[in-house]
């Protein structure tokens, strides 16, 4: 039997929805600006069509006692209206009677279009996980990179959802900046997480999948880009100035040379310290070479 959704390619979805149901409500982004950002060039942002999206989840009755997570993609889903999210997560609810939770992509910006009671309410209809790419908490570097958000509007829209009720897992960009603006980067981003106190939170590397010339084009300034050591020397002074209650840290994606994992800021210390050897003494520290770091 074939799996009755048919996707428009490309789809991205977090690392830890892998588990989840993978339903897109939107295609691409709706800002789609970003210099960094090569996810969804390929699509014109659109709100599927409401009654499509019932109908997938309609086909999907075979599997409804199987389905207890949900992702609504693609890049940023809570751009929609409350009204029409409100409808597919009582549709998702009514449909799959072990549903645990719906989660989606949003930028601080999908959050400005719904009032805070609309907000918590959405958190009583299932919508319980927020992933939102900060990418960086440096007001210069977000001017220079397109990401039509500042440091004080990420803070202000992402401690409205806190206080609804979503969890927040949030990214940071390692190397956006380059070498110079990689101080700032680190430190201002460290800022922004620790007025934010996300649940999760995460770094990624910068990649240039058309290369560094086509990103040096995008950015607004001077770019050169870091080496291995200088990306691992950030990692080291943005996690020194992190100062979180409890927050589940992951920097372990395909793109990251040095693998670090814990809860900050209980292993802050151990994170530290591997930093340390692999600047020390990257032979013992178990750094991915570059062909892992393309998989």
């Amino acid at each position: 039997m074939s799996f009755p959704l048919s996707y428009h390619q490309p789809v991205f979805r977090p690392p830890s929805e892998a588990n989840s149901l993978i339903l897109q409500v939107t295609h691409g982004c709706s800002w789609n600006q970003c210099a960094f950002c090569e996810m969804y060039t390929s699509k014109n942002f659109e709100a599927k069509k409401e009654e499509e999206v019932f109908a997938e989840i309609d086909a999907l009755q075979l599997y409804a006692q199987h389905i207890r997570k949900v992702f609504l993609a693609d890049g940023n889903a809570m751009v929609l209206s409350f009204q029409r999210l409100e409808r597919i997560l009582d549709k998702l609810a009514h449909t799959f009677p072990k549903l645990q939770r719906v989660s989606a992509y949003a930028l601080p910006s999908d959050l400005r279009n719904k009032t805070d009671k609309e907000l918590t309410h959405l958190v009583s209809k299932g919508l319980k996980i927020l992933y939102v790419g900060i990418e960086s908490g440096d007001n210069e570097l977000l001017k220079r990179v397109n990401k039509n958000e500042s440091h004080e509007s990420m803070v202000h829209e992402l401690l409205r959802a806190k206080a609804a009720g979503f969890k927040l897992s949030v990214m940071i960009l390692n190397g956006l900046g380059g070498e110079l603006y990689s101080l700032p980067h680190a430190a201002n981003s460290a800022l922004i997480v620790n007025a934010i106190q996300p649940e999760y939170l995460s770094t990624l590397v910068l990649s240039f999948p058309y290369g560094t010339d086509h990103f040096r084009k995008k950015f607004k300034g001077e770019f050169t880009e870091l080496s291995v050591k200088g990306l691992i020397q950030e990692m080291g002074w943005f996690i020194k100035d992190l100062e979180l209650e409890q927050s589940i840290f992951r920097s372990d994606h395909a793109s990251n040379y040095l693998v670090l994992k814990g809860n900050l800021n209980r292993d802050k210390q151990m994170l530290l310290d591997r930093i340390g050897l692999a600047l020390n003494n990257p032979a013992l520290a178990n750094l991915k070479p570059d062909h892992l770091r393309s998989l």
